[in-house]
């Protein structure tokens, strides 16, 4: 009663229906217990931290509460890595307390929460330091004793009840709040790679026993991510006695395993059959609504009466399929038995065709094209030549070649790369270059040093350390001892630096979730836009550290994208989604193809990338109006090829108004495009090109008995009469009707891309046909082939998937479920500015994917 009388003072009574915030609650003590030596975690994560009081003598303990009246120190009685874990993957804390200090008089800080070693030592520390409250958090870009810290204005600590709140966020922002009020905030950035493991957790005093903090506690929280005004308003409320909704926190955990390993399983199990187009049974299992209309498939709580456990568990279900493993089995079984939770608005396969693994991290080396720009804006030396002749290619994985896990370094690469710096090292001025950084040629450590450093951290994007510019130094103070002037020592440091991991590859923390630091973010925005490195004006914001202020990091993007470099990145881009690689081993056979040379497969890919720019560039249309532009660049022989009108040579591609030929127009009216299909112009292949980079849909490998080889074409039997007796067929059908269909509409388009009305065998083609988009239910009719790139340009799936490959081809991973809603609010971003190529790479670099670090266990 006394209690609720004085917050009624201080226009605040406490709420007995309240509850307190669950979500991301890692440590909790409530004080429940009024005896013993031991402050239970009642958090109800395993394993649990609680805490032993080395002086019970010291303290009296009544239900909810603890004074501590001479000190003693209550610690966990290990490191409590489930905690340091969980922030460090975060990126995000909160650190709460309900207590009531003795007195206004101690300082140090006394501490009242701490997670440290000694005086000096710390991962983080709530302290009292006379009348005001001081919170010390320890980041990359803090000292080892958390300073700079953030704290309270004089005299806003007072000798009564207090609820304390301190919050710091992934960007670095720090906040207090006293009794529901911000009463003190700044930005301390950083991130959390370099908190120790081994420290203990602590109340009441410092783990040497030499900040001793006299007062009671009535609750201590901590969270693995900063909590919003409202929510710590929302614990203020629910006051010193506020208990954890269990029920939601129950909830909460089962919503999460359905999203990471409910909504996987059934897109990997079950939606080849139940999906809204197949609907095997009647059972669509994509959404909540139908997936739950009869009231039986799934019995929330009751697995032994859904249906979907029993002819999971007696293995009847999925047919002709391997069947679930134990552990999947044990998964649904405890979503159901949990609640069932559904959370998702619709379950796509495509989020979840790589799974976790392909979240692994993996250090990225620069692909041959980024090594040749790297070197150029490094050096000012064009290697393009020599790299490309001494370099293995890079290998396509998952549609890409920047794909780091596939970015293997062999003795090939090592030995030529050792060739390259020599070269590169050799046709620089070392002098002239030497002089960028500084003006004296004395060889003194004076003048060496700095000079090493600062050359390091323009080759290796980024500082050195301590330990790199001594390395680097001892070969200047080798190269004098054997009588070497200053241009040998340091065109040697140069051909050192050139074959360090540190310029091969882009290295970057990746052991802690949250902000990245400065130079790797510049880092991370210049191969993005540009494929290259930093410029000097990146550096120096990154120096200031200005990236991490949002308004400044796009003005960088949007200076870098009237850059040149910016156009041939996008170049890259989009030769690599449309692997117009392929077109250099192009073969086709002589016998069917008579006219063919290699030079048309050079203008196919010159076509397409001028139309590309044309359209990306020029006109700033947006992306999805490559599916139907009217327009093109045509050779002569080009021209000829396609049978359309002549035009004149001229230098290059020729800007050519397709407005009058329906046939033509949009990407996939490019013999680049086109000759994906073979020579038999295959609707298989086609359509799956269309399903998997323009829809990003999914279809399950055929099964093992089925017999893959192509039907060849005859009078009277067609590519499309063959495919519809593939659709027609039980076994084949339920895949093939997916995406052969979406091919139809290119049956005039030979192997080559040539136009046709008829067939080699006579056989009059067809250019209708149907197109289902992923999660549809019904199809879309179309009737010629124009209509079919019509309603590809207008679909929101085909801006998205856009928008999921330049993704992709940005992070150089693919990208899974942990992605999707990063995804989603990039792709709305750049909508609403237009779903230009501009917006979207915009949109990318101000999103998590570039300004965050994920690490393998973020959940």
């Amino acid at each position: 009663m006394r209690l609720a009388f004085f917050m009624g003072c201080v226009g605040v009574m406490f709420s007995a229906t309240a509850e307190r915030v669950a979500s991301g609650l890692v440590v909790f003590y409530d004080f429940g217990s009024a005896q013993g030596a031991v402050v239970r975690d009642r958090s109800d994560v395993k394993p649990a931290i609680d805490l032993k009081i080395a002086a019970p003598q010291n303290v009296q303990r009544t239900k909810g509460s603890l004074k501590i009246h001479k000190g003693t120190v209550i610690r966990s009685t290990q490191p409590p890595a489930r905690l340091i874990g969980a922030v460090k993957r975060s990126g995000e804390i909160t650190i709460e307390a309900w207590l009531q200090p003795a007195n206004v008089s101690q300082d140090g800080p006394a501490r009242i929460v701490t997670l440290s070693k000694d005086t000096s030592e710390r991962n983080f520390t709530l302290g009292q330091e006379k009348n005001l409250f001081d919170a010390r958090l320890r980041t990359s870009r803090s000292s080892n004793n958390g300073i700079p810290s953030t704290a309270t204005p004089a005299r806003s600590l007072a000798a009564r009840l207090t609820h304390i709140v301190f919050t710091r966020d992934r960007a670095g922002r720090t906040t207090i709040f006293l009794d529901g009020k911000r009463r003190a905030n700044q930005t301390i950035a950083g991130n959390f790679a370099n908190w120790n493991n081994d420290y203990t957790l602590a109340l009441g005093n410092e783990l040497s026993n030499e900040r001793p903090w006299l007062g009671t506690f009535h609750l201590v929280a901590i969270y693995d991510r900063s909590l919003s005004a409202a929510e710590v308003t929302q614990n203020f409320k629910a006051g010193p006695q506020g208990k954890v909704d269990r029920a939601a926190l129950a909830k909460a955990e089962n919503i999460e395993l359905f999203e990471t390993k409910i909504a996987p399983l059934l897109a990997k199990h079950c939606l080849e059959c139940h999906d809204p187009a197949t609907r095997k049974g009647k059972l669509d299992l994509t959404q909540k609504v139908t997936a739950f209309a009869d009231g039986e498939t799934i019995v929330p709580g009751k697995s032994s009466a859904s249906l979907i456990w029993e002819v999971v568990s007696e293995n009847e279900m999925p047919k002709k399929r391997t069947s679930l493993s134990t552990a999947e089995k044990a998964a649904l079984k405890q979503w159901i038995d949990g609640g069932a939770q559904w959370s998702l608005a619709r379950i796509d396969p495509a989020v979840y065709v790589h799974g976790e693994p392909s979240h692994a991290n993996w250090i990225r080396r620069l692909t041959v094209a980024e090594y040749i720009a790297t070197v150029r804006a490094s050096t000012g030396v064009n290697i393009a030549a020599e790299a490309r002749q001494l370099l293995p290619p890079d290998v396509r994985a998952d549609g890409f070649s920047n794909t780091a896990y596939n970015l293997n370094v062999g003795l090939k690469h090592i030995n030529a790369y050792t060739q390259l710096a020599g070269i590169i090292a050799k046709q620089m001025d070392a002098q002239k270059f030497a002089a960028r950084f500084s003006r004296s040629r004395n060889v003194t450590d004076k003048v060496m040093r700095p000079l090493v450093e600062a050359m390091g951290k323009w080759l290796l994007r980024g500082p050195l350390n301590d330990r790199e510019i001594v390395v680097y130094r001892g070969i200047t103070t080798t190269v004098v001892a054997n009588g070497g002037g200053f241009d040998e020592a340091v065109r040697l440091v140069i051909e050192a630096m050139l074959q360090s991991p540190r310029f091969i590859y882009r290295i970057e923390n990746q052991q802690t979730e949250g902000p990245v630091g400065g130079y790797e973010l510049a880092s991370r925005l210049s191969y993005l836009v540009w494929g290259a490195p930093p410029d000097a004006a990146l550096y120096a914001a990154a120096e200031k550290g200005e990236l991490a202020n949002a308004a400044k990091l796009e003005e960088h993007v949007q200076r870098m994208l009237k850059d040149s470099r910016a156009v041939d990145r996008s170049v890259q881009f989009v030769s690599e989604w449309l692997n117009l690689n392929h077109l250099a081993n192009l073969r086709p056979d002589k016998t069917r193809f008579p006219n063919w040379t290699p030079a048309l497969a050079v203008d196919m890919r010159a076509e397409t990338i001028a139309f590309f720019k044309e359209v990306v560039w020029k006109q700033n249309r947006p992306l999805g109006d490559l599916l139907n532009a009217q327009v093109t660049f045509l050779t002569p022989a080009l021209a000829r090829h396609y049978q359309m009108p002549k035009i004149k040579s001229g230098n290059g591609p020729t800007r050519y108004d397709l407005a009058g030929i329906p046939a033509r127009g949009g990407l996939l009216t490019h013999g680049s495009v086109l000759t994906v299909g073979g020579d038999g112009a295959s609707m298989v292949t086609r359509g799956l090109f269309v399903m998997h980079d323009l829809l990003r849909g999914v279809v399950n490998d055929p099964p093992p008995c089925v017999d893959t080889t192509p039907v060849p074409t005859k009078l009277g039997l067609t590519q499309r009469a063959i495919a519809a007796q593939r659709i027609a067929n039980k076994q084949c059908g339920g895949c093939h009707s997916k995406f052969e269909p979406l091919a139809f509409g290119l049956e005039k388009y030979d192997g080559l891309g040539a136009f046709f009305e008829k067939d080699p065998h006579g056989n009059p083609l067809r250019e209708d046909g149907q197109i289902l988009f992923p999660g549809a239910a019904q199809s879309i009719a179309y009737k010629t082939s124009a209509e079919l790139m019509n309603q590809l340009a207008a679909s929101n799936r085909v801006r998205l998937s856009i928008t999921w490959k330049l993704a992709q081809f940005a992070v150089g991973r693919p990208l899974g479920a942990r992605d999707a809603r990063t995804i989603d609010k990039i792709h709305l971003a750049a909508q609403k500015q237009g779903g230009t190529y501009h917006a979207l790479i915009t949109a990318i670099a101000m999103s998590d994917l570039t300004r965050t670090t994920q690490t393998e266990h973020s959940k």
